[in-house]
């Protein structure tokens, strides 16, 4: 994505007899962070307090989640450069990843499944830089996320506005990026480690694609958008399993819809998606 480093500048000029002086610019990375997930998702973020009966260490930090989030795409809340990329193995923050973005300011992402990013990596606002998880010290799949001044742990800010403090408030990204003509994911990014593609369909504007992870059972659908990449636009994906309620996924997203991921033992698949009024439907099939 080309996206551009977020930085507020001031800049004052005073001109003496003969002499102009320049005041630089001040970095602040703060101004413009975003929630750390792709463009329209929609999570669940929890922070708790000092009165709460498993307050939050830190009490400034966030936990974001929703169904079956593990696998899931985790991006840069800003621009930067990789600091840290750390493994507790199973206590503290598991895996976890922090991104310097200047003037002091940081950002962790912890709990992660992978991290896809090394230290010394300048990464762009919205880039790909690990999957959710639970690792470390969590009870189920998450992402554990900071903003810090000065490694001092400030109340998380997102798209201008404070997270709530203290309780459960979904929110829906704004990390919608530049765009551009060539999606930067692909399903096996949207969907996790471990699946495979193993069918697919075109609907005006993305590419619907059914997706198998061997090690633990499910079946996966996303849809990656063709057209309109970067801009929240209507498209959505949905799997139903024979004989359950069918889920669907369709939102204004600025990358794909999904994933969408159901266990099927035994059992046939429909699968399919849409972009407006187009839309792909399968029959049941790939019967376990």
């Amino acid at each position: 994505m080309n996206v551009k480093r977020i930085v507020s500048a001031v800049a004052g000029l005073a001109v003496g007899i003969g002499v102009l002086v320049a005041i630089a610019p001040q970095a602040s990375a703060a101004t413009n962070w975003q929630m750390p997930f792709p463009c329209g998702q929609t999570w669940t973020g929890q922070t708790r307090g000092p009165n709460d009966a498993n307050p939050h260490k830190p009490l400034a930090a966030i936990d974001f989640s929703r169904a079956n989030a593990q696998g899931d795409v985790v991006v840069a809340s800003a621009a930067g450069k990789v600091s840290k990329v750390r493994n507790e193995g199973n206590t503290s923050y598991g895996r976890w990843i922090e991104i310097d973005h200047g003037s002091g300011w940081t950002t962790r992402y912890a709990h992660l499944s992978v991290q896809s990013v090394s230290v010394g990596q300048s990464v762009t606002q919205g880039q790909k830089i690990g999957n959710v998880g639970s690792t470390g010290g969590s009870t189920g799949p998450h992402l554990h996320f900071e903003q810090l001044k000065n490694g001092t742990p400030q109340r998380v800010v997102m798209n201008g506005s404070q997270a709530l403090y203290y309780g459960s408030k979904s929110y829906k990204s704004n990390n919608c990026g530049g765009g551009g003509a060539t999606n930067p994911y692909t399903p096996e990014e949207a969907c996790g480690a471990g699946y495979k593609v193993i069918d697919g369909a075109n609907v005006t504007g993305a590419r619907v694609s059914l997706l198998y992870n061997a090690s633990n059972g499910y079946n996966c659908v996303v849809a990656i958008k063709t057209t309109k990449i970067g801009t929240a636009s209507d498209v959505g994906a949905f799997l139903e399993v024979q004989g359950a309620a069918r889920t669907t996924d369709r939102d204004e997203y600025g990358y794909y819809a999904g994933p969408v991921k159901k266990k099927a033992p035994g059992k046939c698949v429909k699968w399919g998606g849409m972009v407006g009024s187009s839309s792909y439907t399968s029959g049941f099939e790939h019967c376990a």
